[in-house]
């Protein structure tokens, strides 16, 4: 591992730190400070100069009221006299009276102005009677400068105005300096806190160093050492810490090491292939068996794509086989041996919903293969060899149905249930045949653009006149036309066995309700009754050939168990999808979807 950089280092951070806090906290106390200073100095200045001018109004309107004659000087020259206090580099003070005429200044080098009007609106303003001031910058040297225009009264008259204009450069060059001592003062809290800062990261970094080290040797595998503790403050205690937890990480990786070892002997010892990935879908464990299942060598497996390495690249990406619910099947049959292998999957998740990975279970299916292959030519044989047969008996019972009996009690019954029988055999074989069919690789559907409502309404309609029960048909169906590339004889096969179903268990005066629903790629259709409901334990199964929920009933209805069996195989021939929601006691809802084209359904309509 790298050394840490100084400019990265935590020294740096501290000092950093803690020189901004302190230049922070300067800035806000000087400002303040500064401020407030200012406001109180130039408040000073003000109050000051207000005072000494009220005193002079008093002054300059005493020899305003005096009587004057020949014997008595000008009122400009006693005025002057009083002004003579007044004289300063920094200030100068006008008496103005109500003509607006300057009769003194305290500047004698600007006596020119005595006698002359002025014409300023501040000086305007305080004779109307309102004292007033404002700070400006003098335009000749930049300094502020106070200027304020005092009225003089004479009882309730006003006989004048004092006119003073004085600099504020002193006032603030006093802020000045104050302000350079405060920066000086600054700047040494900042060097001496630097050099604190650094002896206080030492501190605190120096146990932290101690622990970076003992994890490096920790990464190693290296458990017995430990932190130094240099006292027992939070760094200290997380010191304490970090020994305890290298404890618990000596004894975990102790524990890890035993499960691993059992992992691999039952993964040794199992009959069936196991293959594990990454969360990539490269392939990091395979156990012997599915060496051998697949023929490869572990050198080969280890790091391959799971994809690659089942042969599944052109119909699956990693992403897919992780979506991937239902097992698949391998085939690695040639025309002289079949091959046939099963793959469970299940995802490797974390607690956060996070996938880490896949694991690939492999069973040799090709034995059950090869079975349920013979079960199935078995059965298409028996069903070829007994329909024949059944049928001609069948014509042979309906002459005698017909009054070819001699026995008139009880020949009627029993040509009756035999008749029964005869039609129930012969459903089986015709359900036999179809499925069959359905099973062969070869089988080809007898596809044709149909109108799906008006094909859905004409198997309703048939069911409804023929109907024997007392069952009320809803039906839910859009009021328009939805074109679907379907084999008609065999969709019509599927809605009458499940049609027939919904009757057969439907009570009287219950409801069959037919439903459908247009989505963007398929349409789903729903047909519900309100009969005695499939328990929840048997609805997975009712699928599947030869399934009777009750055996007893299904026989008394008529039923050979593969009504359903056929509506799963062909529905799934046409690309969709069906399955079966009950409660016992509320009804059952068979739902098959069939896929649709929109552009083309559009073009249609």
């Amino acid at each position: 591992m790298k050394r840490v950089g100084f400019f990265r280092s935590i020294h740096l951070k501290f000092v950093l730190i803690y020189v901004l806090l302190i230049l922070i906290a300067m800035q806000i106390i000087g400002v303040y400070f500064i401020r407030t200073l200012e406001n109180q100095l130039v408040g000073n200045f003000k109050e000051s100069l207000t005072d000494r001018v009220n005193l002079l109004a008093y002054s300059i309107e005493q020899e305003m009221n005096k009587e004057r004659d020949e014997t008595t000087p000008p009122l400009e020259e006693d005025i002057t006299l009083i002004l003579q206090d007044f004289v300063s580099e920094d200030m100068e003070v006008r008496v103005i009276d109500n003509n607006k005429r300057v009769i003194g200044t305290s500047d004698p080098y600007n006596e020119d102005i005595i006698g002359k009007r002025r014409t300023e609106l501040q000086i305007r303003r305080t004779l109307i009677g309102g004292f007033s001031e404002k700070t400006m910058i003098d335009p000749k040297n930049g300094h502020r400068v106070y200027v304020s225009s005092t009225p003089i009264r004479s009882e309730n008259d006003i006989k004048g105005a004092i006119y003073l204009i004085a600099s504020m450069e002193n006032v603030f060059s006093d802020i000045k300096k104050i302000n350079n001592i405060l920066a000086t003062g600054t700047g040494i809290a900042l060097v001496i806190t630097a050099i604190l800062g650094v002896l206080l990261a030492q501190t605190i970094t120096r146990p932290i160093s101690a622990m970076r080290k003992h994890a490096l040797e920790m990464a190693k595998g290296n458990f017995s050492r430990k932190v130094k503790v240099y006292g027992y403050d939070e760094i200290g205690q997380l010191a304490l810490t970090f020994n305890n937890l290298t404890r618990k990480l000596q004894e975990a990786q102790a524990t890890t090491e035993g499960e691993r070892r059992k992992l691999s002997s039952v993964l040794t010892h199992m009959t069936d292939g196991v293959i594990a990935t990454d969360r990539k879908g490269r392939v990091i464990l395979i156990n012997e068996p599915g060496l051998k299942l697949l023929n490869v060598s572990r050198e080969t497996a280890i790091s391959q794509s799971i994809v690659t390495l089942l042969g599944l690249d052109s119909e699956y990406t990693f992403e897919k086989l992780i979506e991937e619910r239902d097992p698949l099947t391998l085939d690695f049959s040639t025309s002289a041996n079949p091959y046939i292998l099963k793959a469970n999957f299940s995802v490797i998740q974390k607690e956060t919903g996070f996938i880490n990975g896949l694991i690939a279970v492999l069973y040799d299916i090709t034995e059950q293969e090869r079975i349920d292959q013979e079960r199935r030519e078995f059965v298409a044989n028996v069903s070829h060899e007994l329909r024949t047969p059944l049928t001609t008996m069948r014509s042979y019972i309906e002459a005698l149905t017909d009054g070819a009996w001699q026995e008139k009690e009880l020949a009627p019954q029993f040509l009756e249930v035999t008749q029964n029988e005869t039609e129930r055999m012969i459903r089986l074989v015709n359900d036999l045949l179809q499925l069959s069919k359905l099973d062969s690789k070869d089988y080809r559907l007898n596809k044709d653009w149909l109108d799906f409502i008006s094909f859905f309404h004409k198997i309703i309609d048939r069911f409804e006149m023929t109907k024997e029960q007392n069952v009320l048909f809803k039906r839910h169906l859009p009021n328009k036309s939805i074109y679907i590339e379907m084999d008609q004889d065999k969709i019509t096969q599927v809605l009458d066995n499940i049609i027939s179903n919904a009757l057969k268990y439907s009570p009287e005066g219950g409801t069959v309700t037919f439903s459908l629903r247009e989505y963007k790629t398929k349409v789903k259709i729903q047909i519900s009754d309100a009969g005695v409901g499939i328990p929840k334990e048997n609805l997975s199964q009712i699928f599947e050939r030869f399934y009777r929920v009750d055996k007893a009933r299904t026989r008394q209805l008529g039923g050979t168990g593969l009504g359903l069996a056929i509506a799963k195989e062909v529905v799934e021939a046409h690309d969709g999808e069906i399955w079966a929601n009950s409660e016992e006691g509320v009804g059952t809802t068979i739902t098959f979807t069939l896929p649709i084209e929109p552009e083309l359904e559009d073009e249609w309509s």
